[in-house]
């Protein structure tokens, strides 16, 4: 059997090992030339082939409920779930997109872009299940790097304590949970998921509970037995908790993986931790070889791992390279990064100062407290960010960082639409979140220059809690500099007030060129100079204000409000943003045309406005 595809027309619980063994390669085959053209998370998807065939062959997925953390593992899901046939269209806009989407499959039972949310979300599942006295399992499958979130702990605890029948499957691919020790412990390990052994201790268990004397003599030996255990294998925690864990088992077996996740399903009452071990990128060498590099690619050459995206300057790059500078100048200067060390532009930061750079897992409201204790006691932290993850972290910032005033420096990357990874990962939101809280310093650069005297400013003469968001990708055309001032006019007119802010200064200075308008770029969303553009507004009676932003919470909202507030009547207020839902997943120049925030919109609304 050397192709199976379409791969939905298999019928995963009559296909033998073998079969299901080719069933492997040729997913690996199908994701790594999807991939290679669309990007993706590749990595991650090839390390969770097996053990996704596995699932698949013991499990009903449109029945029983898988919940993905993070959905980077979720591929071969895809592909054998009826998506096989548009599984080139991975991430594009109208195509497959890159997580998991209840919209797209009955599969998919839940949405999962980010991390260690899925044992919570399947405790969820399996209590509404008990209380509705239905009858279906319940699996999470996390990858290690979910368990450097607390939320995780959080949920293993109370799953543990549940006594519901849950089923977690930690997908071990490089992060050292617990050190085993030696060949003995690998050896029991193996004892313990031998079948003989698993039928040996249900049968034991359920004739001990028999008579007294019997349940005497099991707890006895219980603690004899944990005692042992505790010292030779890596369960102790999960036990503690309250599960009863499988494992380690090497997640490439295949007939083992399939064996154990029966007994899962069918031997053990109560929540089971199936401790999986994988390798990241398995099958293609150079994710074998480099599996960071490989976590999240752009379209790369099949035959040699290559990128075929030629390299160019980009925001994320400028901020690490700025903050380096710094660095050298003022000792006190530290950087933070929520496991996203290459994605912030931190590698050379990490590099020449690494006793003052701090990776804080995927620990977001962790890495904003810890920010604040070190701001109490004199450095400056520089937290840098992703937008949407970033979010995790807003209960710190009001109560650790804003009520005391304390100077936290974050560098907020990703801001605006970030493109194929889709709703979980665009950064429509920290505008509302950030500008609420007091005393917050929210600064906007349009280019890199901007970038770089706005991160020194922050650093060395704003007092209190400051953001700098920026988006992902490379500077446009326009080319500013910042030295304080808070609102900056780029053009004058009498025909119309324009205003925006960030990198759509591009895009409204295009739209615009030829027309009698008074342009307005704000430096800072927070705290906002209103006058020199309510003063424009008097004179014009027209305004718009662009944004790469939701509605909600939008700059664009605030100005109706001060049009209001100081009795300045326009005869049009023209708000462009990315509208009150969320935004699908594309490539971003797609669904800046989608949202209306392209030079061609732009220019259309501002004629619109303009019109007698």
């Amino acid at each position: 059997m050397n192709t199976v595809e379409p791969f939905d027309s298999v019928d995963l619980k009559t296909i033998d090992d073998g079969q299901a063994q080719a069933l492997c390669a040729s997913l690996r085959s199908a994701i790594l030339r999807a991939v290679s053209r669309t990007g993706g998370h590749l990595a991650s998807s090839l390390g969770a082939v097996e053990l996704t065939v596995a699932i698949h062959r013991v499990f009903d997925l449109e029945r029983d409920r898988l919940v993905f953390d993070v959905g980077h593992q979720c591929y071969s899901h895809k592909l054998l779930t009826g998506r096989s046939d548009a599984f080139d269209t991975l991430r594009q806009l109208n195509g497959v997109a890159g997580y998991p989407k209840p919209s797209e499959s009955a599969a998919d039972a839940f949405i999962a872009g980010h991390a260690s949310n899925s044992v919570s979300v399947a405790l969820g599942m399996a209590r509404a299940r008990t209380l509705q006295r239905d009858d279906y399992s319940v699996l999470a499958l996390l990858g290690d790097g979910a368990l450097t979130g607390g939320l995780a702990y959080e949920g293993l605890s109370n799953a543990g304590q549940s006594g519901e029948k849950l089923i977690v499957i930690l997908n071990d691919n490089g992060m050292s949970i617990t050190q085993n020790v030696g060949g003995m412990s690998r050896y029991l390990a193996r004892q313990r998921l031998r079948p003989q052994y698993l039928r040996f201790k249900k049968g034991y268990r359920k004739v001990m509970e028999a008579t007294a004397v019997g349940r005497r003599l099991y707890k006895f030996n219980h603690k004899v037995k944990t005692a042992v255990k505790d010292a030779l294998l890596p369960c102790s925690m999960f036990e503690n908790m309250g599960f009863t864990y499988l494992g380690p088992v090497d997640g490439h077996d295949l007939k083992a993986l399939t064996r154990l996740l029966r007994h899962a399903r069918d031997g053990v009452d109560g929540p089971v931790l199936l401790h999986v071990k994988t390798v990241k990128g398995k099958g293609f060498p150079p994710a074998e070889e480099a599996p960071d590099k490989f976590h999240g690619v752009g379209p790369f050459d099949l035959a040699t791992g290559e990128s075929l995206t030629p390299p160019r300057p980009n925001y994320s790059a400028a901020f690490g390279e700025a903050l380096c500078a710094l660095a050298e100048k003022n000792h006190r200067v530290c950087a933070i990064t929520a496991a996203m060390q290459s994605g912030t532009g931190l590698d050379s930061f990490a590099a020449r100062f690494p006793r003052r750079f701090f990776d804080v897992g995927i620990a977001e409201g962790h890495g904003v407290s810890m920010a604040a204790g070190m701001a109490k006691q004199g450095a400056v932290p520089v937290f840098a960010v992703y937008s949407s993850f970033l979010q995790r972290g807003y209960d710190m910032l009001l109560h650790d960082v804003a009520i005391s005033g304390l100077h936290v420096v974050l560098a907020v990357d990703r801001a605006g639409l970030v493109g194929e990874d889709g709703e979980t990962h665009h950064g429509l939101f920290d505008v509302a979140y950030l500008t609420s809280i007091p005393g917050m310093t929210v600064l906007t650069p349009g280019c890199f220059q901007e970038l770089r005297q706005m991160l020194d400013w922050a650093v060395d003469q704003c007092p209190g809690p400051v953001a700098i968001r920026y988006p992902r990708g490379g500077e446009g055309a326009y080319q500013g500099s910042f030295d304080g001032q808070k609102t900056l006019r780029l053009k004058r007119g009498q025909g119309i007030t324009l205003v925006t802010y960030g990198p759509t200064v591009n895009d409204l200075l295009a739209a615009s060129e030829a027309l009698d308008a008074d342009v307005f770029k704000l430096q800072t969303i927070a705290p906002v100079d209103w006058a020199p553009i309510l003063d424009s507004a008097r004179a014009t009676g027209r305004v718009l204000l662009a944004e790469e932003c939701a509605s909600q919470g939008s700059v664009g909202q605030q100005l109706a409000a001060q049009l209001a507030l100081n009795g300045v009547k326009v005869n049009r207020l023209t708000l462009c943003n990315t509208g009150p839902g969320f935004v699908t997943h594309g490539r971003v120049d797609d669904l800046r045309k989608l949202c209306g925030l392209d030079v061609d919109s732009l220019a259309q609304r501002i004629g619109e406005a303009m019109a007698p």
